[in-house]
This record gives structure tokens, sequence and C-alpha cells, in this order.
């Protein structure tokens, strides 16, 4: 029998790799992050579910990423542009090459699908 073609997306799927901003983009808090990378494919393709505690870090895109909130509330600001709460249910598309803050008011959680 071949591999199925479909995939659930969920913190069931795989183990959760544990992380944190960077010492050097860490603007307040203590943020921690949950990554539940689900699917990785060759080109640089990741799907899958991140979580972070409350906290602010600086962020910068090299990647296209499409998000989904699944839960909490979090405010992305735009270097030189606007600061965008978002929020359950929310989805958005951050492109290469955006610069700014993240700030985990109420611990997020988002699917996520990243192409490099």
């Amino acid at each position: 029998m071949s591999e199925s073609k479909f995939l659930s997306i969920g913190v069931d799927a795989v183990d959760a790799e544990q992380g944190a901003p960077a010492p050097d983009r860490l603007i307040s808090g203590d943020p921690k992050f949950r990554t539940w990378n689900v699917e990785e494919r060759d080109g640089g393709l990741y799907a899958g579910i991140w979580e972070s505690t409350p906290g602010k870090w600086r962020i910068v895109y090299d990647e296209w990423e499409f998000c989904h909130i699944l839960s909490g509330v979090s405010v992305i600001a735009e270097d030189g542009g606007q600061a965008r709460t978002v929020k359950t249910g929310d989805s958005f598309v951050l492109k290469p090459g955006f610069k700014g803050s993240w700030e985990v008011l109420e611990t997020t959680r988002k699917e996520y699908v990243i192409k490099l």
C-alpha cells in the first residue's frame, strides 16, 4: 500500500520543537516557542503549527508565510508601516522582505505554510 497523500495538521502529529527568539532580536518579555512542523518538502516548503507565550521580538522575513491564528492575540508591526492586531480566526500572509516586530499579548497559536 502506498503512503497516503492526506496529511492532518495537528499537535498530535509530531513532537514539538522548543525555541525562543534569538537574544539579539528580543525586545521584551521571555517568549517561548513550540513548533509542530508536520510537513517538510524539498524546495523549502513547510507546514505545521507554531505557538508562543507572551513577549516581543524583531522579525525579518526572507520567506513567504501564510498564517491562520487558531488562538490568542498578537500585534505585528511593520517597520515604517502600521501595527496590526491578529486574533483567533484571522489569516494573513507575510511576504519576503517584511521587517518589524511580533508581540504576543495572549499566548498565540497559528497554523502556517512557509515557502522559502
